[in-house]
């Protein structure tokens, strides 16, 4: 599938005629350009290969060299490496409108590829980078705030490659209310696809909604252990969030409520085993 079909099937079309589509960078003035002369390599795979051992090397100017030349024959795993680099300031200089581009050329690359196929991390990692920059938009750039089209990004990521970054943003669009109508029950099936696979922030959140009650059916001590999971996982100096979410809970709840969340943690690790 390529861009145009890809723009109609995740509905991209319809948030206007008079905005360019978020992977149609072709239109726009090009403003990704080379790091520095490339180097000739013989395929894009070679470039591609010896770019992630520089860059595990700490060589990263040398690395963005080889990967540019990767990117420059259309590898996706280059694009999206590329983008990722630009978007942390991580071995080239900072520039979010630079990411954007790159996100949005991996996935067009990416776009015919399935969820099975080896580029699919990387594809969904870049429509969930692109949402993330129509949530807030890059000043001083054609990339407009756009929280219509970040649930676009979302919501493809989410679906179609089961995304779990991307199921928790879509999940806190519609529990915030942005770019959708604020559903916390659409919320709390995005938060448990997430958590599900992992995603601490995303069982965080789920826990707060059983234990509120908020748009689902209020089930203490389930909620309470999402939460104790949350914070097992959490980073405590970065998530500091979710240990207050769960110290919360855990002061309000009952000592049965406690008990019956400690076997229900013991029964989702056996589980899983």
């Amino acid at each position: 599938m390529r861009t145009s079909s890809l723009i109609a099937a995740i509905g991209l079309a319809l948030l206007g005629s008079g905005v360019a589509s978020a992977l149609d960078v072709a239109a726009r003035p090009p403003t990704v350009a080379p790091v520095a002369p490339i180097a000739k390599y013989s395929s894009a795979r070679e470039a591609l290969r010896d770019g992630m051992r520089d860059y595990n090397a700490g060589d990263k100017r040398g690395a963005a060299r080889a990967l540019e030349y990767a990117a420059t024959q259309g590898h996706t795993l280059a694009l999206w490496k590329l983008g990722r680099m630009y978007a942390e300031g991580d071995g080239v200089q900072h520039d979010d409108l630079k990411a954007f581009e790159y996100f949005s050329k991996a996935a067009d690359q990416g776009s015919e590829d399935g969820p099975d196929s080896p580029n699919a991390a990387a594809v969904s990692n870049a429509f969930v980078a692109l949402g993330t920059y129509f949530l807030e938009g890059i000043k001083g750039t054609y990339v407009s705030r756009s929280p219509q089209r970040a649930q676009e990004m979302f919501h493809y990521a989410a679906s179609y490659y089961g995304d779990s970054n991307a199921q928790y943003h879509l999940g806190r669009l519609y529990l915030e209310g942005t770019g959708v109508a604020q559903d916390p029950r659409q919320a709390a099936r995005w938060f448990n696809l997430a958590a599900e696979k992992g995603h601490h922030a995303a069982q965080a959140l789920l826990g707060q909604l059983l234990v509120n009650g908020q748009g689902v059916l209020r089930q203490r001590a389930r909620g309470l252990m999402w939460l104790i999971l949350a914070r097992e996982a959490a980073d405590p100096t970065k998530d500091q969030w979710i240990a207050e979410l769960y110290e919360k809970a855990f002061a309000a709840a009952g000592e049965t409520d406690r008990q019956d969340a400690l076997a229900m943690l013991e029964q989702y690790i056996q589980a899983r085993r």
